[in-house]
């Protein structure tokens, strides 16, 4: 053993022995690769303080070890990796990106082979890979696949980086280059670039590689992000600051990123910086110590890393992480969410699943320390004089705040108060657990940097689990599934961090559920947990006195076996299985082993255990669960063994009275039953699997003999399978002894059958079964079972078996025999011929078989193992075992062959007889080939058909698998023994070839169809049963990965149960299988199956063998290199006209699978046959095509993009990846690269790039044709739109015959096409404005072009710059500013301008030219009257709000701008008539033109512009006065289209006039008033800060307005002061430093706590109460000022609040909070008291900072205090509870105390609703954070009830005492409610005070009745412990406290 955890295990007072448990790091986490994982990093111990290739070859020769033949040696494994790397650097010098992606994929199999990388090629290779990924212009699906690389070559985290930040450094601007057009593409490039995905890719890539960014940059990275950062681009922004920011130096950016945090409300900005949070807690857990070193390490500060504030912060958006529903406030709506809803103008593009529970586990547990004074007493009590707690728990500041957040939610993990919250709690539970667990098990490890003061201590633990204790009991019954595997998997680890703490109330449980028969629910949780936590419950060194409650437990599960409870049942073998695998089930007691019960048994020496100082949580000593000493403990156990002969049998036997039970067998699957009863089988098959495999000689002896008796004496036709499956069972133990128990019998008893006549009625389908043939049936199966497993135990019986199987081949002739006989053969010849783990049992097999282990196995129970200590034995095919096989074939196979052969000759006489004998002949052989998929080694074969293309395609870039070892029996083709076997196999392809020749000849195929599915069978064996096929090694691996995670807590547990890595080693080397089957050669033989036979049975007029062969063909072409062009040419002749349509579907459905497609439309040639078939399928009516052709032309159309045409003519310059090229080849010897092929490579470049453009443009031709004949029809038009639209590209001009035709589209009557064809107009001229613009390849692809129209500006004073563009344009130096994306909290040194007087034009080239001729010329006199027409068509898509059409007025402002407004005439003599006429249609066609135009006519000549504005200007009024309800939104739409990002300067006639409106607020018509608000309030949103100066102004119009009569024009208001508020913040600092400082510094530095409208909100205030008094008498009361100035001020805070600039409008809701509460009580106006309310409420439940919380507690408190109104104080009750809740951490002690003291005031309030409420409060407040005070308190009110004496009712004095008597009655209830699921010492003594006054008047007697029926429903789980801690009395006065008193009393 390499390591002790002596901590984990001192508090078990137990030394380590052999089978300790301790663990180390593991190297990496399966997302990336299954094997990467356990503790892969063994050299921790091996060779701790070598370097990372020593480590990682000691990792490998584990790996090695573990397989039973001779692996490559590291040499020969780097001569594969300078082969692939070689490879690569050829396809990257040559740009051949898509060969270089296949070879890609080589690279990740030999990383998949576990040997090591020099550091160095690491780094050389992560580098090559980013700068691939940065490739501009690249199909993001090739981007996507290097990132992928990328990751897997960095390996991900989960112990230690493959590579630091001193062994890498990449350059991180190229990245943001990329990325920046990804995230702020050109206007209409957004439009074109549609739902790509590169934006998430690059971040993926950038948040991978972060640490290797230059800590250094991160001042350049902040003044680059910074200063673009705006309230309308924090969704996009924030995510690219936590991807790029380097985890170092965190000082430089915290500060920032917290204020930023502070001041936004967004729900994707949480999730992003409490990951952050989470991982650099984490990251700088050491400190100035960890990897970072002293200049980049964090500092420690208040807690962890973290100062006090921002530590209050984080778990405050941590709690509203939790959505629990605090204070009944029903489901608190988060606000958030919406924020980010009405926030999404860009940024929602950016998608990444953040579980924040986990973010937030992180941060808590790598946040504790030691770093506080220790507080005293026990957690529940802590104390001093003055009632406050002094110090932290455990001494730990962060594992307080734990514990209060915990507490104060602990109610919510009971399932009787389980909602939506639960799975996020259990969630957050099990998360601590397993974050927890690591960390500890990492400050165990010699190489932890973390120091000793700042490292986890026992106290900790215990403190820590402790806390997670009870709400994991109360959770552990949940209701959902989810929830309660959550609470289990963090149960499971706290058992075994703290065993002593867990695992007696654990069993408690247990018992308690198993014992009760009535509630399923409870018994199946409970043997879910017990299986969860079987580890200690077996091992003596976790937790000695657990394994003598085994016995116990097993018995009581046999009876939750039970065919009708199959959930009960899956979980009772979940247990069985997860206890029997760490034990050996056999007798040690005293009267079967001989020894005394002294206990000096042979086991003694193995462990001494001291057992004096064995920790007891309170309440444990008199528990059964407590321990003995060892000795006692020992002697237990090995008396229960005696136990096991009884458990084991009465387990068989109830198994067995399962099978007879089970329904009959049947379906075309052969199940048995449903579902349902298909998850027993499967389960009770592991169980018996696991059992039996464990069983002692003795027992297993037992066990056979009782399943051999029922075996014999018994045939159930319902449990054939079934049945089957145990025996299989019982010779995977110990195949020997069951062969030679159950063959000779079966043998004869299946003779006797098949003589007397069973399976002798012919049938080739799926039928019921024949009663008489069960017998056969039923040994068959007992047969295929017994000879599953063993390989050499078969040898003995070589001549019985081949003799039997031949029997069963030439008798057995019903489908159902011939398939079972099938079934036994493919078993036969696997368990012979593969290479296989042969002992699955927890210990080694020498271990196993010695005596001193027989004696006393108890000691070892539960041992787990380190990888380099198994010892994992192997079946490998020997000598004879070859020779069977090889024999088999001769005798059995070859017959069978001929005989096939014979009877595909004879097919002009084919009978029912006939083709059953062809059936099971061929389905007998395919089975045998099937068992033998690593039998033969392939050797290299001779390509026929390379399918190259010679002039652009080498055959050196053709893929080569990588050739390794891999346990292959004969792989020598010399070898005689090879060759035969190889002429076998040969042959069977032959005849398979043949009879499938023959098939197709036959009359009347529909008879032959069970012969045909057959041949598609065999044809799938013939190719794809070699190796490991993909399905079996991901089952593989999922297996392994399940197994191994059931024993660890963490993965750095480096010692596991020996099942782990035995499947480990299996996974391994089926890992080395795989390689084999991929990238095969094609002989000549596969490709006549292939093309002649496959590819045709795919055109079947059969659905059922069409569907079939289809899926063997995609397989087969993902195994087969280059076998998909091989058949594609005749799927494309069977396309064509005058094909049966079943052919046409045929090959329609295999050109359309998505790899099939992505091939096609990669290679030109064979893109445009495809699309051109495609097209041309318009001929075939049958609807089935049509709708085909349909989905298949929509999904081709992501392969049509100007980045694939790209991608395949790649010529521009790499000079990154040329650099890192040259880096990689530094690494490698001289000769590794072939420098002849990359000469011929390179020469190959050029070509291939023109051979593809002549192609491209052949296709765009062709398309072209179809598209423009007169019989096409208009649907199959808009596909060739859409098709033409992707050939468009920016790298060459479109040809003039496609702009004509496009521009001949956009006149079509069809919407669709002619939404297409503008589009495609748009795209056409956007892309040649591109090329015109850009000089060099960069610019072009990375849209860095300049417009020759724009100047760029430096900003040297930003608030002159500011105040210019408020100024009108004067004169001829003027410029306009269009985009103002800076200047929110800082500005860019320069920015984008355009000059007003412009004299230069866009530089058209010859090509431009000639396509602008060509649509020009379309463009004549009627051109836009139709167009006009067309557009103002009413659109049959109805949409609830109107709007513009987006395609109509790009379209519009692409004409504007390609012809500068020659047309502008003609345009507006067409919109004349549009605006003014009454349909709404044509004045949204009117308001699509003017939208064009006017953004369109940005750059045209002065004049025409002017013209422009003089036609338009008169026209604003009359639009105005004649819209109308319905056509109103477009003119809205029309304002907000034409100003949005351009600068308002350019339209200062339109500007003039939206400011000279007069707003009035007193008219008649509310419509007519919202228009003319609407106008100005659209202005402002679309002009945003340019408004600025105007909207002053506006503000102060529209609170003296406040007041107006309307609901709209109120909400209106309301909307425009948000958005006033919005605009008129910005903090804009003069540089990003004088930011950065002012963050650190600045106690406001964003300026968010100062009001904008603080005067007028004053004046508001100040006027409330005078108009509160001048208020109408209902009904009239909703017309008082008041009641409408009120709804004004609450909608504009409710949208506020809802708003990501939500922190404006704080102050103001500080200011009037005290109206909110007096508004709250106004029950005469329901609108006002609905609206305060949920403002009151969303107010107490967002995150305040720190400064404001103690402001709004005052005025809640005082509000209640002061108030006269009882109603204020009922509302303002639940304010405070959420409140106090939310910013529990945050509220100070003297905070906490004027919150008592109300409630306690509040108790005695003369409302007795107030009383009540204060009571349901006061419970709550006790329970989150006043435990200390229940004693003072208990007292107080104790002595307040006994003070009070009750007088008569007609007494003066009565109500008064009925309120003090009532309040300490609420008092006392309140004690007792706070903590619902536990029994407090001084709680009992209650029942007896409160049980005097049961009896007493309402409400005291109702509310006495109401806590005890709580308390009773809450406490009902565990009252058969709770009731103890009362005596007689106290429980008869709880009875009394129910009940009232009995009437005969």
């Amino acid at each position: 053993m390499s390591l002790d955890i002596n901590n984990l295990i001192a508090e078990f007072a137990e030394e380590l022995g052999s089978s300790g448990f301790s663990v180390v790091m593991d190297e990496e986490d399966m997302s990336v690769d299954v094997l990467e994982s356990p503790s892969d990093d063994i050299a921790a111990a091996l060779v701790s303080g070598h370097s990372a290739y020593d480590k990682q070859k000691a990792t490998l020769q584990t790996y090695l070890d573990s397989l039973p033949y001779e692996c490559e040696s590291i040499d020969d494994m780097q001569h594969k990796l300078e082969y692939i790397v070689g490879k690569l650097i050829i396809c990257a010098e040559s740009k051949n990106w898509l060969i270089l992606t296949s070879w890609d994929a080589m690279l990740q199999c030999w990383l998949q082979m576990r040997y090591p990388m020099a550091t160095s090629t690491r780094a050389k290779l992560v580098r090559f890979y980013y700068e691939l990924c940065l490739l501009p212009g690249i199909e993001v699906r090739v981007i996507r696949s290097w990132a992928d690389m990328l990751y897997r070559i960095l390996g991900s985290k989960t112990v230690k980086h493959k590579l630091e930040a001193t062994d890498l450094q990449l350059p991180w601007k190229p990245l943001w280059d990329v990325l920046y057009k990804e995230l702020f593409p050109k206007n209409r490039l957004a439009e074109l670039n549609g739902k790509r995905n590169l934006n998430n890719i690059l971040l993926y890539v950038a948040e991978s590689c972060k640490r290797y960014f230059p800590a250094t940059d991160i001042p350049n990275m902040l003044e680059t992000f910074l200063p673009i950062l705006t309230p309308d681009t924090t969704l996009t922004m924030i995510p690219v600051l936590t991807s790029f920011l380097p985890p170092t130096h965190t000082h430089l950016y915290l500060p920032v990123l917290f204020r930023i945090w502070e001041a936004f409300n967004s729900f994707s900005m949480d999730d992003r910086f409490l990951e952050l949070a989470g991982n650099l807690a984490e990251e700088h857990v050491a400190g100035k110590a960890g990897l970072a070193g002293e200049e980049g390490g964090a500092v420690w500060k208040d807690i962890g890393i973290w100062t006090h504030e921002e530590w209050l912060m984080l778990v405050s958006k941590g709690v509203e992480s939790l959505y629990v529903p605090v204070g009944n406030s029903g489901n608190i709506p988060t606000t958030s969410i919406q924020a980010d809803a009405t926030a999404a103008r860009q940024g929602s593009k950016i998608k990444k699943n953040i579980s924040r529970i986990n973010c937030l586990a992180k941060l808590f547990v790598y946040s504790i320390a030691l770093d506080g004074p220790v507080r005293g007493d026990s957690p529940s009590t802590p104390g001093s004089p003055n009632g406050q707690p002094v110090g932290y728990l455990a001494g730990s500041k962060a594992l307080d705040s734990l514990d209060k957040l915990i507490t104060s939610t602990e109610s919510f993990f009971h399932p009787s108060n389980s909602g939506h919250w639960t799975f996020m709690l259990t969630n957050f539970l099990q998360r601590l657990t397993v974050e927890f667990a690591d960390r500890w098990l990492e400050e165990q490890q010699p190489s932890c940097k973390t120091p000793m003061t700042h490292r986890l201590t026992p106290s900790i633990r215990r403190a820590f689990v402790n806390i997670l204790r009870t709400p994991a009991f109360l959770a552990m019954f949940s209701k959902d599934s989810f929830s309660m595997g959550m609470t289990q998997s963090a149960l499971r680890i706290m058992a075994l961090l703290e065993p002593t703490l867990i695992m007696p109330e654990l069993l408690e449980r247990a018992y308690g559920g198993l014992e009760v028969v009535n509630e399923t629910h409870r018994t199946t949780a409970v043997l879910k947990m017990l299986s969860a936590i079987s580890l200690p419950l077996v091992s003596e060194i976790i937790w000695r006195p657990g394994q003598k409650h085994l016995l116990p437990l097993l018995d009581l599960c046999i009876p939750g076996i039970d065919l009708n409870d199959p959930n009960k049942t899956v979980c009772a073998t979940l247990f069985i299985v997860s206890a029997i695998q760490h034990v050996k089930v056999g007798d040690i007691s005293m009267h079967h082993s001989g020894f005394a019960l002294s206990g000096d048994t042979p086991g003694e020496d193995l462990m001494e255990i001291d057992t004096d100082d064995t920790y007891l949580p309170e309440g444990v000593e008199m528990s059964p669960f407590v321990a003995l000493n060892t000795q006692e403990e020992r002697t237990l156990v090995r008396e229960s063994t005696a136990g096991f002969a009884d458990w084991v049998t009465s387990l068989f036997r109830r198994v067995l009275a399962l099978y007879e039970n089970l329904p009959e067998e049947g379906g075309k699957k052969k199940t048995t039953g449903g579902k349902s009863e298909e998850t027993v089988l499967k389960s009770i098959k592991s169980m018996v699997d696991v059992v039996t495999l464990h069983l002692s000689d003795q027992l297993f002896d037992l066990v056979l003999n009782l399943v051999f008796d029922y075996a014999a004496t018994n045939a159930k036709s319902n449990a054939i399978r079934a049945f089957g499956q145990l025996v299989a069972c019982l010779a995977r133990a110990q195949p020997q002894k069951t062969l030679d128990k159950f063959l000779p019998s079966c043998i004869s008893r299946i003779q006797d059958e098949l003589r007397y006549g069973a399976s002798s009625i012919r049938t080739t389908s799926t039928h019921d079964p024949v009663p008489s043939d069960t017998t056969l049936h039923w040994n068959m199966s007992i047969l295929r079972g017994c000879l599953a497993y063993g390989g050499r135990a078969l040898l003995k019986h070589k001549e019985d078996i081949i003799n039997l199987l031949s029997l069963l081949l030439n008798k057995t002739k019903s489908e159902r025999g011939y398939s079972g006989t099938a079934a036994i053969v493919s078993r036969v010849m696997h368990t012979l011929s593969g290479v296989y783990p042969t002992d699955n049992r927890f210990v080694d097999g020498d271990l196993w078989a010695q005596p001193e282990f027989i004696q006393s196995h108890n000691t070892q129970w539960g041992r787990l193992y380190e990888s380099n200590d198994v010892k994992v034995k192997w079946h490998v095919p020997s000598t004879e075992e070859v020779q069977f096989i090889l024999d088999f074939l001769d005798r059995v196979a070859a017959p069978a062959l001929d005989r096939v052969e014979t009877l595909a000759h004879s097919t002009e006489n084919w009978d029912e007889v006939v083709r059953n004998d062809f059936c099971r002949y061929l389905t007998f052989l395919r089975s045998v080939w099937s068992g033998l998929p690593s039998f033969l080694k392939e050797a290299s074969k001779d390509v026929v058909h390379p399918c190259l293309v010679p002039e652009v395609e080498l055959e050196g870039l053709i893929v080569d698998p990588i050739d390794v070892k891999a346990g292959f029996v004969l792989t020598d083709p010399d070898d005689p023994r090879y060759r035969q076997a190889f002429q076998h196999r040969i042959r069977f392809g032959n005849v398979v070839h043949l009879a499938a020749d023959a098939l197709r000849q036959i009359q009347g195929g529909e008879d032959h169809l069970d012969a045909v599915v057959a041949v598609v069978k065999a044809i799938d064996t013939y190719f794809l049963d070699y190796g490991m096929s993909r399905g079996d090694f991901a089952t593989l691996q999922k297996n392994f990965a399940q197994s191994r995670e059931v024993n660890r807590i963490s993965a750095r547990q480096k010692e596991n149960s020996r099942v782990a890595w035995v499947k480990r080693a299996q996974v391994y080397h089926s890992g080395r299988l795989y390689m084999h089957a991929l990238y095969r050669r094609r002989s000549s033989l596969d490709d006549t199956l292939l093309k002649e036979d496959l590819a045709e049975l795919c055109l079947s007029p059969y659905t059922r063998v069409r569907r079939l062969a289809q899926n063997v063909l995609h397989s087969t072409c993902g195994t087969y290199v280059r076998a998909t062009r091989y058949i594609l040419p005749s799927m494309f002749s069977a396309l064509s006209k005058g094909n049966d349509p079943d052919r046409i579907k045929g090959a329609l459905y295999v050109l359309g699978n998505k790899g099939t497609a992505a091939l096609t439309m990669s290679e030109p040639l064979l893109q445009r046959q495809y699309l051109v078939s495609l097209l041309e399928c318009q001929h075939e009516e049958k609807p089935s095509i049509q709708k085909l052709v349909n989905t298949y032309s929509t999904e081709c159309l992501i392969h049509l993009s100007e980045e694939v045409i790209r991608t395949a003519t790649y010529l521009a310059p790499t000079p990154g990846v040329q650099a890192s090229l040259r880096a990689i080849e530094a690494e490698f010897s001289a000769a590794f690269l072939d420098r002849s092929l990359l000469t011929a490579a390179i020469e190959c470049t050029t070509r291939r790039a023109r051979t593809r453009s002549e192609e491209t443009d052949k296709t765009v031709r062709s398309i072209l044709e179809i598209a423009s004949r007169p019989t096409t029809h208009w649907r199959y038009v808009q596909m060739t739109m859409k098709f033409l639209m992707g050939f468009v590209r920016r790298d060459a001009v479109a040809p003039p015959e496609l702009a004509r035709f496009f521009m001949e589209q956009t006149l079509s009557p069809q919407p669709g096409i002619r939404s297409s064809a503008e589009q495609a107009i748009m795209k056409i001229a956007v892309l040649m404005k591109i090329r015109a613009y850009s000089k060099t390849d960069d610019e072009l692809w990375l849209c860095k072009w300049r417009s020759p129209f724009a100047r760029t500006i430096s900003i040297d004073n930003p608030p002159d710059f500011l105040a210019q563009l408020d100024q009108p344009i004067s004169g001829t130096n003027g410029f306009y500013v269009d985009v103002l994306d800076t200047g929110f909290l800082a500005w860019t040194k320069t920015i984008k301008c355009y000059p007003v007087n412009l004299n230069s034009s866009v530089p058209w080239d010859a090509a431009s030219r000639e396509c602008l001729q060509a649509m020009r010329s379309y463009i004549g006199e009627g051109y836009y009257t139709q167009l006009a027409a067309l557009w103002s068509q009413e659109t049959s898509k109805t949409s609830n709000t109107p709007h513009l059409h987006a395609e109509n007025v790009m379209f519009m402002i692409t004409l504007a701008k390609l012809f500068n407004g020659e047309d502008l005439h003609q345009v507006l003599s067409v919109v004349e008539p549009l605006v003014t006429d009454a349909d709404k249609f044509k004045q949204a066609a009117a308001a699509e033109i003017l939208t064009g135009l006017l953004r369109g006519s940005k750059h045209w000549p002065k004049q025409t512009r002017e013209e422009l504005w003089s036609w338009l200007t008169p026209r604003f009024d009359v639009i105005l006065t004649q819209a109308k309800p319905d056509t109103v939104a477009y003119w809205t739409s029309f304002l907000e289209n034409t100003i949005l990002n351009l600068d308002p300067r350019r339209f200062q006639p339109l500007v003039d006039w939206i400011l000279s409106l007069h707003l009035d607020f007193q008219g008649d018509s509310a419509f007519s008033m919202m228009k003319a608000l609407n106008v100005v309030v659209v202005f402002i949103d679309s002009a945003g800060v340019r408004s600025n100066s105007v909207s002053k102004r506006y503000a102060s119009t529209l609170f003296d307005n406040a007041d107006s009569n309307y609901a709209e024009i109120r909400t209106s208001i309301a909307n425009a002061l948000c958005l006033i508020a919005k605009y008129q913040w910005r903090p804009a600092y003069l540089s990003v430093d004088a930011l950065l400082t002012a963050c650190a510094n600045s106690p406001d530095p964003l300026q968010t706590r100062h009001g904008f409208f603080a005067d007028r909100l004053q004046a508001v205030i100040a006027d409330l109460p005078k108009w509160k008094d001048e208020r109408f008498p209902p009904p009239r009361v909703s017309q008082s000022r008041y009641d409408k100035v009120g709804l004004t001020m609450l909608l504009w805070l409710w949208m506020s609040l809802h708003s990501p600039e939500a922190c404006l409008v704080r102050p103001h809701a500080m200011a009037l909070l005290p109206e909110l509460l007096t508004m709250s009580e106004l029950s005469d106006n329901p609108e006002l008291q609905r609206y305060s309310s949920a403002v009151l409420r969303v107010l107490s439940s967002i995150y305040l900072p720190p400064s404001l919380t103690h402001i709004v507690l005052d005025e809640l408190v005082s509000a209640i205090k002061s108030s006269e109104s009882w109603r204020i104080r009922l509302h303002a009750l639940p304010a405070l509870v959420v409140f106090f809740y939310r910013n529990l951490l945050t509220i100070s002690p003297s905070g906490v105390l004027k919150v008592m003291d109300v409630l306690l005031d509040c108790l005695s309030d003369e409302n007795v609703e107030v009383r009540e409420m204060s009571s349901k409060t006061l419970s709550g407040v006790v329970r989150c954070s006043q435990r200390q005070n229940i004693v003072p308190l208990k007292n107080r009110f104790i002595s307040l009830a006994r003070s009070v004496k009750l007088p008569s009712r007609a007494h003066s004095e009565y109500s008064e005492s009925l309120r003090k008597l009532h309040s300490a009655i609420l008092g006392l209830c309140a004690l007792i409610e706070s903590f619902p699921y536990s029994v407090e010492p001084w709680m009992p003594s209650l029942t007896e005070v409160l049980a005097r006054h049961a009896t007493d008047p309402p409400p005291i007697s109702t509310t006495i009745r109401h806590c005890a029926s709580e308390f009773k429903k809450t406490h009902q789980d565990t009252w058969h412990k709770d009731q103890l801690a009362f005596d007689e009395d106290q429980l008869q006065s709880l009875s009394t406290m129910l009940v009232g008193t009995s009437y005969y009393a």
